[in-house]
């Protein structure tokens, strides 16, 4: 837990240093002389997973509704199975483009609106980080972030799709409430 707790803190405090410094940070640049760093539930190695990733079959290309009224396409690849509190989940896996390595793991929860963005949040998955052997996939909680149309109307955001909301509370990752304070 150590290890795992040391490299959530050290990814958390890169973002917020993103979020105050960086020209491409979703902040606006007058409230980043007040920001503090963005909310996080304590880390929960409870909610760090080791899965199989079930490729789909046939991988269809879906469109996905976005926070300006657009739509997006990706495809759906494949799916992870997991328990949470004895009760199992089903989360779709997403790329958005064939040649993409990256997967996009999109949610919302019992959390969403309460403690955490409203439109749910997201988990990116990088082979060189999260593949740990063929079939095997680390899918962590922790690393949930919310997309940056949380903090800004100029960015454009794909909205979690129904079969990825999941009937119970992730208290893990990125909270929200306002930018500028932790909370």
């Amino acid at each position: 837990m150590k290890g795992l707790k040391q490299q959530i803190e050290t990814e958390r405090a890169e973002k917020d240093r993103f979020f105050k410094f960086h020209p491409q940070s979703p902040l606006p640049l007058t409230k980043r002389a007040a920001f503090t760093g963005l909310a996080y539930y304590p880390v929960n190695a409870g909610l760090r997973f080791e899965l199989e990733l079930h490729e789909h079959n046939e991988k269809r290309r879906i469109e996905i509704q976005d926070s300006k009224g657009g739509a997006r396409e990706f495809i759906r690849w494949g799916e992870f199975r997991f328990e949470i509190n004895g009760k199992e989940y089903t989360l779709q896996v997403y790329k958005s483009g064939q040649g993409e390595e990256t997967f996009w793991v999109p949610f919302k929860d019992k959390t969403s609106g309460k403690e955490t963005y409203g439109a749910g949040r997201y988990i990116d998955l990088e082979p060189s980080r999260h593949k740990i052997s063929k079939e095997k996939w680390i899918l962590d909680f922790n690393q949930a972030y919310n997309p940056f149309c949380a903090y800004s109307e100029d960015y454009v955001c794909p909205f979690i799709p129904p079969e990825n909301w999941l009937e119970s509370e992730i208290k893990a990752g990125e909270k929200y409430s306002s930018p500028e304070r932790k909370s």
